[in-house]
């Protein structure tokens, strides 16, 4: 290991990890060794770059906390999630297709029954959703755990509403005898994904757009099924077509029907105009 040059020590540092006791961790290792030296011989950075860039890794991680994840934000923006997810899903073409988990989903969410207001009181226009969970054959999937979560009428998120206590505009629900959930809750907006970060100081010295389209997430994670994350979008969004995290999908732009004021769905009453949407999530068999 003495007297290495440029040329000679990605040979020398992949040959240290021949006694790893995982193979596929050898594999993963060798595999970000030859890549990184590879971006290094490519641009050249001087000293002052790279420690700006080590400076820019070490912020990102500061700034992740049990609600806010700067480095699946990032993830997010470089393109790199939804290639891991292409990467890993080939699902046949009947199945619901994946999107972005993004940063805001929550292990602390409250589990509501069926048709439960889950807005927390959260002013907007109201949202009435009705789900149904199949298999890729039809056949209603039972008692599937589906989470749901979104922003609320200004493009916040509920760790972000301010003085809002608890949880709001997400819960964790369960598919019925007939495959079917149901919540209400609020119509979501379009945001700027959070800009005060790290990532932000990228998207800006880009020149990229910070607003992602309004959506609704679902994750559906059953057994004997391939967890499903997944997004929907109103088909009238403006930012359909510069969504920074790059997790729109033509078959998860979908139609939030607006509706008179009266009768909404599940024999809800309501004196504003509502919207309403539908939509049926196919779950992919497991691969193994």
């Amino acid at each position: 290991m003495r007297d290495l040059t440029s040329e000679s020590i990605t040979d020398t540092v992949i040959a240290t990890l021949d006694g790893a006791k995982d193979r596929r961790t050898a594999e993963l290792l060798e595999a970000l060794v030859r890549h990184t030296h590879a971006y290094v011989r490519e641009v050249g950075p001087t000293e002052e770059e790279w420690a700006t860039g080590i400076d820019f890794l070490t912020r990102t991680g500061h700034l992740c906390t049990p609600t806010r994840q700067e480095f699946i934000l990032l993830s997010d923006v470089l393109g790199v999630t939804m290639l891991v997810d292409a990467v890993n899903h080939q699902r046949e073409s009947s199945a619901t297709e994946n999107s972005v988990l993004g940063p805001f989903f929550r292990e602390d969410r409250p589990e509501h029954s069926h048709s439960a207001d889950i807005s927390a009181g959260l002013a907007g226009t109201p949202l009435f959703f009705e789900g149904l969970v199949t298999d890729h054959e039809g056949e209603p999937v039972v008692g599937a755990p589906v989470d749901v979560w979104h922003s609320d009428t200004d493009g916040h998120y509920d760790v972000d509403v301010p003085g809002l206590q608890g949880t709001a505009m997400r819960a964790l629900l369960r598919s019925d005898g007939q495959g079917g959930f149901a919540f209400r809750s609020i119509r979501p907006a379009s945001y700027p994904i959070p800009g005060d970060g790290t990532v932000g100081e990228l998207m800006r010295a880009a020149d990229r757009s910070l607003m992602r389209p309004a959506h609704v997430h679902v994750v559906i994670d059953m057994p004997g099924f391939q967890r499903m994350t997944t997004t929907l979008f109103p088909s009238d969004d403006p930012y359909l077509e510069q969504d920074p995290v790059f997790g729109v999908k033509n078959s998860l732009v979908v139609d939030f029907a607006s509706h008179e004021a009266g009768t909404g769905p599940y024999g809800n009453r309501t004196d504003q105009s509502y919207t309403l949407l539908r939509h049926t999530f196919v779950l992919a068999p497991d691969q193994d």
